[in-house]
């Protein structure tokens, strides 16, 4: 008799959905490591979407517009340049800059919808797919409370991958945290999208592990049956992201977490964009 492997975890997983957009309904955990405990974690729900197909994803639901006001709505405007010119010329040029010149077959973004025409996303995920249907790229776009947006450019290399996905890992380069220092280094540990979608970020210092952010949820269809269900479950989610930081700010400063001043940021602009590791 003969027995067959059992799937890793990423090919149980299965390919990226095929429709222009999908909900994530799941959970958002930060666990502060060091140099005291302190975790949190609360319910969210992501938005996958194929910037070749914004016009096939604002017709899904009654509930969810492209670039118009509605209960949820996706706007090029709250990406990349920010200034609402398409999204897939300018994930091409990051990748072209990381030696990707052709053109990927598709790029999907894993971020937070509008509600109610609001959002913040501290951390936007693009996916670079190529004809062959493999991950070619992720970009992993970084926000902070200040204003300022920065993108960390990671080809998908053969010894990257997994059964259970994609590690990688990068200096950081962006001030985020005025609880945390620049001198650390970010390990990604990403599930791709598929049946569900896994992100973890842990991030050490020269000691060691500091912080460990994940992020875990599960496909489902966007419909506006499950947009107004989620809307219900998580009113103005978007708006509690933003309150949830600062609420979590202040308890790590009751604690004593040593400050960090944002003129420590060093060569941070707004709209950066890394290209490199530099």
């Amino acid at each position: 008799m003969t027995t067959r492997p059992m799937a890793t975890t990423q090919e149980a997983n299965g390919p990226p959905p095929e429709a222009a957009a999908v909900l994530y309904p799941g959970k958002v955990m930060h666990a502060r490591l060091k140099p005291f405990g302190h975790r949190f974690d609360y319910s969210v729900f992501s938005l996958l979407v194929d910037l070749d197909r914004l016009g096939e994803a604002d017709r899904q639901s009654r509930l969810f517009s492209v670039g118009r006001f509605n209960l949820a709505s996706f706007h090029e405007a709250d990406h990349g340049p920010r200034d609402g010119t398409p999204l897939r010329p300018h994930v091409e040029a990051l990748l072209a800059a990381r030696g990707i010149d052709e053109p990927p077959a598709r790029i999907l973004l894993l971020c937070y919808p509008r509600i109610l025409g609001y959002v913040f996303n501290p951390l936007s995920v693009y996916f670079a797919y190529d004809a062959a249907g493999a991950l070619l790229a992720l970009v992993y776009e970084v926000r902070n409370t200040f204003g300022d947006i920065h993108t960390y450019v990671e080809p998908v290399r053969e010894s990257q991958q997994g059964p259970e996905g994609i590690r990688q890992s990068r200096a950081k380069a962006f001030y985020v945290s005025p609880f945390i220092d620049m001198a650390q280094t970010y390990a990604f540990r990403v599930l791709p999208p598929g049946k569900a979608v896994r992100i973890r970020i842990l991030e050490s210092d020269a000691t060691g592990p500091l912080l460990s952010a994940a992020f875990a949820g599960t496909a489902v269809p966007a419909t506006s049956r499950a947009l107004l269900s989620l809307c219900l479950k998580i009113p103005f989610m978007t708006l509690k992201v933003v309150g949830g930081i600062h609420w979590e700010a202040l308890r790590l400063w009751l604690k004593g977490a040593p400050f960090h001043s944002p003129s420590q940021r060093p060569g941070t602009i707004r709209r950066h964009n890394a290209y490199t590791g530099s």
